[in-house]
Order: C-alpha cells, then sequence, then structure tokens
C-alpha cells in the first residue's frame, strides 16, 4: 500500500484501467477484491517497441561517433597546418 498516500484511489483505479486495455495486467473478481495479474504476452508488444528504438539510437549514435571523429580529425590538421603568410 505505499501509493495510498501519495495517490487517490480513483486515481489508482484509472491507472490500472490503462494497464488492463493496453493487455499489460488482467483483472478478476474474488469477493469484493480485484486482484491483477501480469499478463506477459502483453509485454512482448512492449518488448518489441523498445527493441526497435533500441537499434534505431544505437545505430544514429553510431553515426554520430563516426561523424565526431571526422571532425576531430579535420580539426586537427586544421590546428595542424600553420599560416605562413607573412602579416
Amino acid at each position: 500500500q505505499p501509493f495510498l498516500e501519495e495517490m487517490s484511489l480513483p486515481a489508482i483505479t484509472k491507472h490500472i484501467k490503462v494497464l488492463e486495455n493496453a493487455g499489460l495486467i488482467t483483472k478478476t473478481k474474488d469477493a469484493q477484491w480485484r486482484p491483477c495479474k501480469l499478463n506477459p504476452e502483453g509485454f512482448q508488444d512492449v518488448a518489441d517497441w523498445v527493441d526497435q528504438y533500441r537499434v534505431f539510437w544505437e545505430e544514429s549514435l553510431d553515426r554520430l561517433g563516426e561523424y565526431l571523429k571526422t571532425m576531430k580529425a579535420k580539426n586537427k590538421r586544421r590546428k595542424g597546418t600553420k599560416d605562413v603568410r607573412k602579416k
């Protein structure tokens, strides 16, 4: 019951309904209780979505890393050549 002090019961109920509609939990009836169980199949969609974005960000960050290496090398070459013109 750690959330009862920080969240209202209607807010908790609303969050549970969102999780249930997303297929992440299954709510059952047991007298006046409504126990919830995690639905592993629902998390597969989440895992697939996260994996898709993981691949996207890994590729993007790899390209950024290569670009930064190139820029650093160009900057070193530019600093290495001194301006020999007379002032």
